[in-house]
Formats: structure tokens, C-alpha cells, sequence
């Protein structure tokens, strides 16, 4: 459990901007940070940082709140272990006792999995300080030119021969047979348990919060039906199709170069980044995914693939290359001499001369992809046609229409193919997708729950009126501090939130929305004890939801309100004219009470004048009249007449 002053320690030191960089490319805007949203695939950046009130919002999603919202939302982080994070990164110590077997168990099954990986990390990077670990891994480590530094960043390790070497000594510390198995660091036989990884070097897999995830193993034995290449299992913290090996450690360059390296393995990686190129991410070996391409799209647009010199492998990229055109980015392509990869040349050249060579070298899709195609096709007209079908489809696939205008005239020239004949087929396969996901979405149209309404209740103080509530709720939390001045009574100075309150609690009214009855509760508490409205309040409550509301109303764009006034050359925005708006939107709110009050009267009435009990029913009239005055007052009023000023 962490006390309260610590949690206050860790919001109080946390830079909300510092935090999400490492997630998200943020740009200046103004006062505030912008940059794309890490929760949709949008081309137009509208996700917001205010680091004075220290929230985001993405208005993309919807998604907004603070430091540790964002964690919780983007790392799907428990509230602790959000906690946690923030306090390692900021050296905030947290005085945790050592948990024991049953605490461990316990806990929830994703932090337990977090935990084995965390022991195993350890284990496997002091197994390279043994005396099997200096003979066999490191020994393995220098043949391939790896340096300390290399080895310490990406936290490099070796898992001993014994097979039961890494399970007997986790289940000595405490941990379950059951999470062992789960993360794919170990597999159950009969009796006992056998390690997946032994023999190995380790290389661990860093989710972006720097959490390892999983591993790959590098067998050091030269019997080919032996697996080069080992990587753990699918877990509920490890979705390989999902991850980037070495984005943990690339993401800041790739953001300060404004471009990533994308490889093929683990060593390729460790090898650029020894050469001194840091901003490289390898798909492991997996075909690249969606998900890996929109985590590269956070940090940069720009992607070069370097591929050794496998012809094979290359084509078989193809498909990777035209999802990449597809996210919008831009895509260049390095293919290596015959017989290098990336962890061979590398080694063979500076990184000056290695970064030489890509400038000199790396082609954009269009002269790559022909250029492979046509060596099969020269002299075939049948296998020509279909190439040129195929880089149509790739070009169809870009977002953008002047880069499809660009490459469609590029390979025209190439090609020795009229434009038009191009255009026209890039226009058939976009109209034939565009019809197919139609065709989709008619099939299976999507499913609109429209919340029931409650039940008007018959008097005054509960009357359901949303939309007015919150817009007093807006007022309060937004402006409550400002200052106004009462013209009905000699310019008396009352701030916002006093006017609001006071008005509320004249008329005897009552919120019906819980959160916002809670809100106005507070602010009410917190003004009668002489002290200002401070954001942070309602941005770090307790509740979620007040916190997910205030986040909203502190970050909302404007937006023109049914109460506020429009003149003839502009509209007023809120905030310009709160002796006006104000009082319309308290106005506003208690004539939906009066109205909804005369309606339940008015049908009470009917009821008792059809039944012929006359038992009331002056008293009925006598209330309608009431009411009926009041809303004329109340229409005076909303017609124009300014309460403040």
C-alpha cells in the first residue's frame, strides 16, 4: 500500500509532458503540447498536453486525465503500478515490504506475470557473471564483437545448461509453477518443470514503459534441428504481433532524428546501435503488423527497412510495405549487398560510413519494388501486366491523394505506361475497396444503445435536466473563481462560484446527476472555507469520475452553447461575457424545473377534475398560477435583461 503523502509526492514531481514523450511525439503549441493520438490511427494530430494542469486530452477518443490516467489507459497499468512507475522514474523511494508466496498470489495476475519477468531479467543478465556464463555466453558475446555498454542497455543475459537451473531457483523465491508457466519461461512435465530457454543467450523484450515482457533465446550449439531462434510463448502480457524489439531503447532518437530504422533481429539491432545508429527497431523476425507500424507512427511519419541481400525475403516483405503506404507514412527501402545483414555490414564500416551508404542507397518503394518485379517479368508480357497490377495496388493503398499523383507519375515513366491508364486503375481499385467495406458495414450495421430516460418525477426539486446541469457545472468548475459585480445590488463583487451556489440554494434546488451534485457539493465546501477553486482538486479526485469530467471541462474546446448570444459579426465564446452567460444558464436550468413542475401539475389536474374529487384542486390552480408567474419572470429575464456586469 502506498500512503497518500507519497502519491502527493509522485504527482507533485511527475512532468506530465516528460512522461507521455516517451510515448508520443508532442509538439509546442502555445501554452500547451500536441501530437497524434496513441489510442487511434488518426493523420491529424488531436491529442493535447497542458503541463500548467498538468491533463490530456485526446480528442480523438474521447480519452483525458492526468499522469497516471495516462498510464493506466495507454500501458493498461493498474492504479498502483502506475504509482509505481512514476515513482522509479522520478527516484521517489516507496517503502513496500518484500512480498511473501501468499501476497504474491494475491496479487493480480498481470503484475504477477510482470514480476517473473522482472525475477528472470535479473536472473539471466547475474548468470553472465557465473563461470558457465563467462565461458559460454560472454565468451559467444565477444565473438560477436558485443561491448559492455551493448550487453548492460539492452540488459542482455544467459539462461545455464541446466534445465532446471532458472524454475528451481524462481520457485525458491516465492513464485507460482502457475505464472512460471504462463509467461512461457517455463514448461510443465509430469513432476516438475523444465526451463524453455536454457542453453541460450537471453535477449529481454521491453514493452515501451521499459516492463519486460518476454524473451528471445540465441542457442550457441550448432545442431541445426535445434531452433536458432527461441521467443517466448503468446501471454496475456506479451503479443509479439503487438511489440518492437528495441523501441524501449530507440524511441527518443527516433523522435530527435525524425526517422526509424526498421530490421530484422534482435542482433541486427544491438549491432546499429553499437555502430552508434540508435533510432532501429526489429520486428523479430515476425511479419510486420499493423499494431508495430502504429507504434512507429508515434514517434515518427519516416521508416526506412534495411534488408540483407535475401531476394526471397524481400518479396515476401511486399505486403508489410503496403501497409506501411497505407498508415500514410513514408517509406524508403535499403536493401544490403548479396551475403550482409545488418549486423555483418555494420560491423565492417563506421557508422559515418554506414549512415553514407543509406543516404546513397535507399530507394522509395516505387524504383525498389520495379525494380525487383521486373527482373521476372522482362521478357513475359502476361507476368508484366500483373506486375504493374500489383504496384497500382500498392499506390492505391496512400491516404494522401497528391502522393498518390506523385508515384503515379514516377511509374508511368518507369514503367513506360500512360499516366491515365494508371489513374484509372488506381481509381478502379479504391472505388472496389471502398464498395467492399461498404458492403461490409450494410451487412453488419453498427449498434446503437439509446440509455432509457428516467421517469420525470412529479415535483420540482428532481426534475432530469441534464444538459443544463452540466452546463452550470461548466461555469462552476471553469470560471468559479472569477470575479463579477451584481448591478441589483450597487455593484456588489461575488465570484462566480458564489453567485451559482447561492442561486442553487435560494430556489431550494437539487442536482440529479450523482457526479454533478458531488461537484457542486465540493466547490460549496471549498468556498466556505474561504479558498479558491484549484484545478488539481477535481483533476486528481478520488472519484474517476469526477476526475474523468473535470478533465473534460478543463481541456474542452469551444463550443457554442444554446445561452450564448450571437452577434451580427461574431460569436461569443465562453468565458468572453460571464455577466451574460451566467445567469442564462442558472435561467435556463430553473425554467426546465418550472416547466416540467407545470406539466406534472397540469396532468394532475386533468386526472382530478375527470375523476370529479374536487379535493385539491384549488390548490392545484393556485400552484400553476405561482408557477405560471414565475416562468413569465423567468422568460423576461432569458429574453435579454443582464444580471451581472
Amino acid at each position: 500500500m502506498i500512503d497518500q503523502q507519497t502519491i502527493n509526492q509522485i504527482f507533485e514531481t511527475a512532468d506530465i509532458v516528460e512522461v507521455i514523450s516517451d510515448y508520443v511525439t508532442l509538439k509546442k503549441s502555445g501554452s500547451n503540447y500536441k501530437g497524434l493520438s496513441p489510442f487511434t490511427n488518426e493523420k491529424t494530430p488531436s491529442f493535447f498536453v497542458s503541463p500548467a494542469k498538468g491533463i490530456f486530452k485526446d480528442f480523438s477518443s474521447g480519452k483525458g486525465g492526468n499522469v497516471v490516467g495516462f498510464l493506466m489507459e495507454h500501458e493498461k497499468l493498474t492504479y498502483p503500478e502506475a504509482l509505481r512507475y512514476l515513482a522509479k522514474k522520478y527516484n521517489i523511494p516507496i517503502e513496500e515490504k518484500e512480498l511473501t508466496a501468499d501476497e504474491i498470489q494475491l496479487r493480480n495476475e498481470r503484475e504477477s506475470l510482470l514480476a517473473v519477468t522482472a525475477f528472470a531479467r535479473s536472473f539471466f543478465r547475474d548468470q553472465l557473471g557465473t563461470a558457465e556464463g563467462k565461458a559460454v555466453g560472454m565468451s559467444y558475446l565477444r565473438k560477436r564483437g558485443f561491448r559492455d555498454d551493448i550487453i548492460v542497455k539492452f540488459e542482455i543475459g544467459y539462461s545455464p545448461e541446466d534445465r532446471k537451473a532458472f524454475s528451481n531457483e524462481a520457485k525458491k523465491k516465492g513464485y507460482r509453477q502457475e505464472y512460471l508457466v504462463k509467461t512461457g519461461l517455463s514448461i510443465a512435465k509430469e513432476d516438475y518443470l523444465t526451463d524453455r530457454f536454457h542453453g541460450r543467450v537471453i535477449f529481454p523484450i521491453h514493452a515501451l514503459s521499459g516492463h519486460v515482457i518476454g524473451f528471445g533465446g540465441r542457442t550457441l550449439k550448432a545442431d541445426k534441428s535445434i531452433a536458432k531462434y527461441l521467443n517466448s510463448p503468446e501471454s496475456d502480457i506479451y503479443h509479439k504481433g503487438k511489440i518492437l524489439y528495441g523501441l524501449f531503447q530507440a524511441k527518443k532518437s527516433i523522435v530527435s532524428e525524425d526517422k526509424c530504422f526498421l530490421v530484422e533481429g534482435y542482433t541486427d539491432v544491438t549491432a546499429l546501435h553499437q555502430a552508434g545508429i540508435t533510432n532501429v527497431v526489429s520486428s523479430s523476425g515476425t511479419a510486420l503488423t499493423n499494431e508495430q507500424i502504429r507504434l512507429i507512427k508515434r514517434f515518427t511519419n519516416n521508416i526506412t527497412i534495411i534488408y540483407d541481400g535475401d531476394e526471397a525475403g524481400i518479396t515476401a516483405s511486399f505486403r508489410g510495405i503496403d501497409m506501411i503506404l497505407e498508415a500514410g507514412m513514408n517509406i524508403k527501402v535499403l536493401p544490403l549487398p548479396d551475403g550482409e545483414d545488418p549486423d555483418s555490414f555494420s560491423r565492417s564500416r563506421s557508422a559515418s560510413d554506414f549512415l553514407q551508404f543509406i543516404k546513397e542507397n535507399e530507394k522509395d518503394f516505387i524504383s525498389f519494388k520495379t525494380h525487383i518485379l521486373l527482373e521476372d517479368t522482362r521478357n513475359d508480357p502476361i507476368k508484366r501486366t500483373h506486375m504493374i497490377t500489383d504496384i497500382v495496388r500498392s499506390i492505391a493503398v496512400i491516404p494522401d491523394g497528391i502522393a498518390r499523383s506523385v508515384f503515379l507519375k514516377e511509374c508511368s515513366m518507369i514503367l513506360d505506361v500512360e499516366e491515365q491508364v494508371l489513374y484509372n486503375e488506381v481509381n478502379r481499385v479504391r472505388r472496389q475497396k471502398l464498395e467492399q467495406r461498404w458492403k461490409t458495414e450494410g451487412t453488419e450495421p453498427p449498434q446503437i444503445t439509446v440509455p432509457q430516460q428516467p421517469t420525470v418525477p412529479s415535483f420540482v426539486e428532481e426534475v432530469y435536466s441534464e444538459y443544463e446541469e452540466r452546463e452550470i457545472i461548466y461555469f462552476l468548475l471553469k470560471f468559479g473563481n472569477q470575479v463579477v459585480r451584481l448591478s441589483s445590488e450597487n455593484n456588489a463583487e461575488i465570484t462566480v462560484a458564489q453567485y451559482i451556489i447561492r442561486e442553487i440554494q435560494n430556489d431550494e434546488l437539487e442536482f440529479t446527476n450523482l457526479v454533478y451534485k458531488k461537484i457542486f457539493e465540493d466547490v460549496k465546501d471549498i468556498i466556505e472555507h474561504g479558498e479558491p477553486i484549484a484545478e488539481r482538486t477535481f483533476i486528481y479526485h478520488d472519484d474517476a469520475r469526477i476526475r474523468d469530467l473535470a478533465v473534460d471541462i478543463y481541456t474542452s474546446r469551444y463550443e457554442l452553447s444554446k445561452v450564448w448570444k450571437r452577434k451580427e459579426s461574431y460569436v461569443e465564446l465562453p468565458g468572453e461575457n460571464l455577466g451574460f452567460e451566467v445567469p442564462k444558464s442558472l435561467l435556463s436550468y430553473k425554467m426546465k424545473v418550472v416547466d416540467s413542475a407545470l406539466s406534472d401539475l397540469r396532468k394532475s389536474l386533468e386526472k382530478l377534475e375527470k375523476s370529479g374529487n374536487l379535493t385539491g384542486l384549488n390548490d392545484h390552480l393556485q400552484r400553476i398560477r405561482n408557477l405560471e408567474r414565475v416562468k413569465r419572470d423567468l422568460s423576461v429575464s432569458l429574453g435579454g435583461r443582464t444580471v451581472l456586469r
